[in-house]
């Protein structure tokens, strides 16, 4: 074991302490029956911890550029993790962070398998009693949210009494002697929950500025530089982002004219999502479609399929508030069971699709292949089975959306989409990626308000106005990752390029594929760097 990695597994231990949900998620029972504690003196210890890991981590004398590699990689998710907490304060600022955890802890144990000794049911218990200590943390940590972050938090209480009957119930099934306790904790745990929901409406004071969630540029910055080992600024990829977003609403409009070219290429996809909506069993749609994408991967050589099923499943009812439409959950690293699972919600009337509309069957296709083939569980399934610890837990989503957005790319060169009402949804798609760019940057650094960004959205897009208030809710929560998917598949052909390059006539995608996936989800600069082409 190389220096690196014995200190990962280190890391590794003080992660799962301070983020038992993240531990439980990627199958370390350890911390089952914990919740995070986020309180200020919690914190502090937990950050002093991390601090201290990371300057053992720059005194490690590597043995390679590998390991190098892997050391600046989990040395700056430190670096990130710790400047988070100490200058964006989510805990302080942020109700729907305590609420995020809260749910994920409850979550987690609830889609995983079933155990003969009933431990499960135990860690529920244990989580559910914790509940009201947990909120009552948060609700004395708490100060000053923004009015975004308020009320996305208000939003967010709902689903979270059906998570807890869920697990009650769960629980109850499986350790029948437990049942009683189960029902007293659900309880008393949807009635604090109830109580934050009221200090959320009554008692939490909005911060006096609307822009309060803005983190700046300095710290949009630094984040670019340590979670993305991006070396382009804000304003360089502001800019990027204002012509990409030209670019390819030219190139929507030219498919649409092949389409209908006697109509604004707004209104004919409005007239396709209207008349090809996803009725009968959408659950049946795309798992047929999972199969197309995983049968002509196969076909065509692009890359290896790892083993993991990946199962596409109708979302369970305690999920419904929290997967509107469509949602990916890959196995845990660490979990015995390797079966990535793809909800599906029946759409009810009132479910929202992407980009901001109920969802039609020329979506399923590039849907299919960002999540699931050969998208998100191909490369993390893959990303799990890999020798090096780092790679098979550090990621930025700058490569991890990048990649899905990508192999929406790659197979449409490839000719995987059959007809051009298709390959018109996948750009679309693209469109509302480069449009994140602009308002990732912009609300964080440039003074845009959630107003003029939902004008955007809905301007550019033709985006129903509420469900586009709801994306800027989440642009503003999570600074510097709605810009990864565009940038990322951006950095990705860029490398492609270059292997060509580099490779000549002996370059495929498959071998090109196959190298990137051995860095699991590492910054794309890193892995230009471990394949020998630095910039």
């Amino acid at each position: 074991m190389s220096a690196t990695e014995e200190l990962y597994r280190s890391y590794l231990d003080l992660r799962w302490s301070f983020d038992p949900a993240a531990a439980t998620a990627a199958g370390v029972p350890d911390q089952d029956g914990r919740l995070g504690s986020f309180d200020r003196e919690s914190l502090r210890a937990h950050l002093s911890a991390f601090k201290s890991l990371a300057s053992a981590a720059e005194q490690i004398e590597v043995e390679d550029v590998q390991e190098e590699i892997d050391r600046t990689a989990f040395l700056d998710e430190m670096r990130v993790t710790v400047f988070r907490f100490e200058h964006e304060k989510p805990h302080v600022h942020n109700p729907g962070f305590w609420l995020s955890h809260l749910f994920q802890a409850v979550h987690s144990l609830l889609i995983r398998p079933s155990d003969a000794g009933g431990n499960r049911a135990r860690s529920l218990l244990e989580r559910l009693e914790d509940v009201p200590d947990y909120l009552h943390r948060a609700r004395e940590t708490l100060q000053d949210p923004p009015r975004v972050f308020l009320d996305t938090a208000v939003a967010m209480v709902e689903g979270g009494r059906s998570l807890f009957q869920a697990a009650a119930e769960l629980g109850g099934r499986e350790r029948a002697d437990l049942a009683g306790t189960l029902d007293a904790a659900c309880g008393e745990a949807e009635a604090a929950l109830t109580r934050f929901g009221f200090a959320l409406h009554g008692e939490l004071r909005a911060h006096p500025d609307d822009q309060s969630f803005a983190i700046g540029e300095e710290q949009f910055n630094r984040r670019l530089h340590h979670e993305h080992a991006l070396q382009a600024t804000a304003p360089e990829l502001y800019r990027y982002g204002l012509h990409l977003v030209d670019e390819i609403e030219a190139e929507v409009a030219a498919i649409a004219r092949t389409v209908d070219a006697s109509r604004p290429w707004r209104d004919v996809v409005e007239r396709l999502r209207a008349t090809t909506p996803v009725g009968g069993d959408p659950v049946a749609a795309f798992r047929e479609m999972m199969e197309r994408a995983r049968d002509f991967v196969i076909e065509h050589d692009l890359a290896a399929i790892p083993d993991g099923a990946l199962e596409v499943l109708e979302t369970p009812a305690f999920l419904r508030p929290l997967v509107p439409f469509a949602a990916y959950h890959p196995p845990g690293p660490f979990a015995e069971d390797r079966t990535g699972h793809f909800y599906v919600t029946r759409p009810d009337g009132t479910a929202p699709a992407s980009p901001g509309h109920d969802p039609c069957t020329l979506e399923l296709a590039a849907t299919a292949l960002h999540e699931g083939y050969p998208g998100h569980h191909l490369h993390l399934v893959t990303a799990q089975s890999l020798p090096s610890l780092v790679r098979q837990l550090t990621t930025t989503p700058l490569t991890v959306e990048g990649w899905a957005l990508y192999c929406e790319e790659m197979m449409a060169e490839a000719g995987f989409f059959r007809q051009p009402e298709e390959r018109l949804f996948q750009r679309l798609h693209l469109l509302w990626r480069a449009v994140r760019i602009v308002l990732d940057i912009g609300l964080h650094t440039r003074g845009m308000t959630p107003p003029q960004a939902t004008d955007y959205l809905v301007d550019r897009l033709a985006m129903d106005r509420r469900k586009a208030a709801a994306e800027v809710s989440r642009y503003c929560a999570w600074p510097a990752y709605q810009l990864c998917y565009a940038v990322g598949r951006r950095e990705i052909l860029r490398l492609r390029d270059a292997v060509r390059g580099r490779d000549g006539d002996r370059f495929s995608l498959r071998s090109f594929h196959d190298e990137f996936l051995t860095y699991g989800g590492l910054p794309v600069s890193l892995i230009r760097w471990g394949m020998g082409l630095e910039e």
